[in-house]
């Protein structure tokens, strides 16, 4: 008997793993500036045909170790704000999911020619996330590299049902909690035994429900004073976290809002 696993067997087995992390800004120039001097970031133009040169977040210099990309802002009033997109098996009929669960389509499935389909989709509390497929899912789940993705967190409205809403699109699970006094539980999640994030009540200096995404650093005191000397803002932190981590929330001087996070584990 074959041990073999199949490209169809990794695909359900990637469905709801976070994949792919695009920024949407104003000012692409500036932006490739900022994050190229604070990450080990590089970039690099991918051709897209038709669509013209699609710039690339990449750890390596080259595609395979693309993280995610750089596009311009969708819609006039919209700010910029970082995007991330999860894997699934059937693009079409998570986005159908998402809508009958009281979600909104904010981009309809849409083909990337050659390379996969994706969609963007919001959930009932206003959070927004994109979805993705493709014939070739990500490999094994590996431990977040400095200057990779390494934590999803969703500050939300309605607690209980954002776990609801992405555990039945994505199959997310609570795997712990933390009391947080006064803010509530900080409730993390994921898959398996592998924590993708954590979500919890938005405080009101939060005033709609969004996404933060974390960058892996290997020291978040000097991240942060890279942050505040290019002109970006460190808006909460550097700061312990249970575990033994540190981490602080910033804001790029485009105004994009994202976290670092150091691993002391």
């Amino acid at each position: 008997m074959s041990t073999e696993v199949t490209s169809d067997q990794q695909r359900v087995d990637a469905h709801g793993r976070f994949v792919w992390y695009d920024l949407m800004t104003g000012d692409a120039a500036g932006s490739v500036g900022f994050y190229t001097d604070l990450l080990p970031w590089q970039t690099v133009a991918m051709d897209m045909g038709e669509a013209g040169d699609y710039t690339m977040w990449t750890l390596t210099g080259d595609q395979d170790g693309s993280i995610g990309g750089l596009g311009p802002l969708p819609g006039e009033g919209v700010p910029p704000h970082w995007m991330a997109h999860v894997f699934v098996t059937d693009v079409d009929a998570t986005a159908a999911r998402a809508e009958e669960l009281g979600g909104t389509l904010h981009v309809p499935p849409t083909d990337i020619p050659g390379i996969g389909r994706y969609a963007a989709i919001g959930d009932p509390q206003g959070g927004s996330i994109g979805i993705y497929t493709s014939a070739n899912p990500p490999g094994p789940i590996a431990q977040p590299k400095v200057g990779a993705f390494s934590w999803h967190e969703l500050g939300t409205s309605d607690l209980d049902g954002a776990l609801a809403f992405y555990g039945e699109l994505f199959g997310w699970k609570e795997l712990g909690s933390h009391d947080m006094g006064e803010m509530g539980p900080y409730r993390i999640y994921g898959q398996g035994d592998v924590p993708y994030g954590g979500m919890f009540t938005r405080p009101p200096q939060m005033p709609v429900t969004m996404w933060i995404y974390y960058v892996r650093v290997d020291d978040v005191e000097a991240s942060c004073e890279a942050v505040k000397a290019a002109g970006g803002q460190v808006i909460n932190g550097p700061m312990d976290v249970p575990g033994g981590d540190r981490v602080a929330q910033c804001v790029d001087p485009q105004g994009a809002m994202f976290a670092l996070h150091q691993h002391n584990g």
